[in-house]
């Protein structure tokens, strides 16, 4: 058997990320054979990836990015824990995914996990995935991703919370200067606040008004059982066109209106005029770490025990 130096634990550290003592044992399983220690490591990454896999990943980071102003990327990648989302190597590998997704042709996160990782080629972004995983020691995973485009106007961006909450905002406009840049980013503030689902109504399915009015027809007659259908309706187009300014962007009450009572959309406009400007607010994506999922309660010095007792 081939003896194992410091050298060769130190060349294959490099070129993997792995851990000192998973290097040494690699080439010591594969006598000394760098390559074979590359395949033994990557072998194994992948099963402490399927092992971890089952794990809940509702940490994390949400992470921005734009190019030039017309093309931005925002991505969610997922860890185990807070702590991790607060490394400065899963922060570095988060960025790296945002870049990969800024240059995207992918429509889908499976399209997206199968291209070329833009930072090492031979690997696709599914394996350098996996290979994180196993330097981190958690669970991961790339939960979602966008990219948009604008080229006439631009993109502005935020991330509240350090990476908790991110937002882009595509604005089309024909003047770009510091008012119409300050007034993208407090609609992107807005909508990292209040959690609209629809930037204007234009985007809500006949579906949803229909199954609301049902809904809303349904819960005012048990309100007000004697009252005529004229009554009823009114009840319900109220409360209808509440529920619809509370959902779009653009019809929420602005956060720093002075009168509490401007909506986004006359902000906006109030900015566009202002600055003898055409301005529209077109789309905005707004991403929250761990939205939906399934969050874990466990006590830290306890994981860390059972980690060390494993």
């Amino acid at each position: 058997m081939a003896a194992v130096t410091a050298s060769m634990v130190k060349d294959l550290r490099e070129q993997t990320g792995a851990g000192m003592m998973d290097c040494k044992k690699a080439l010591a399983e594969t006598d000394g054979d760098m390559e074979k220690a590359l395949e033994f490591l990557r072998e194994k990454g992948q099963a402490t990836a399927e092992k971890k896999a089952g794990r809940i990943a509702a940490e994390g980071l949400v992470m921005t990015i734009v190019e030039g102003d017309n093309t931005a990327s925002i991505v969610e990648v997922n860890s185990e824990t807070d702590f991790v989302a607060k490394n400065a190597d899963f922060q570095a590998y988060v960025e790296q995914v945002a870049k990969q997704a800024l240059h995207t042709s992918a429509t889908d996160l499976e399209g997206f996990l199968a291209e070329k990782w833009e930072a090492d080629t031979e690997k696709t972004v599914e394996e350098a995935l996996v290979a994180e995983i196993a330097v981190i020691g958690e669970n991961l995973k790339i939960r979602r991703f966008e990219k948009l485009t604008e080229d006439n106007g631009f993109i502005a961006s935020y991330i509240h919370m350090g990476g908790k909450i991110g937002v882009l905002v595509d604005v089309e406009t024909d003047v770009v200067n510091d008012d119409i840049r300050e007034m993208a980013k407090n609609v992107a503030m807005q909508a990292a606040a209040l959690r609209p689902v629809y930037t204007t109504r234009d985007e809500i399915g006949q579906d949803f008004i229909d199954k609301e009015t049902e809904i809303l027809t349904a819960a005012a007659k048990n309100e007000k059982p004697d009252a005529d259908d004229k009554i009823i309706n009114g009840m319900v187009q109220g409360r209808l066109s509440k529920e619809l300014k509370d959902i779009c962007l653009v019809d929420q009450v602005y956060i720093k209106a002075e009168d509490g009572k401007q909506s986004v959309q006359k902000y906006i406009d109030e900015v566009a005029k202002a600055n003898s400007a055409n301005v529209k607010v077109k789309r905005f994506v707004r991403f929250e770490t761990g939205e939906g999922l399934e969050k874990k309660n466990e006590d830290f010095a306890a994981e860390v025990a059972a980690q060390m007792n494993g």
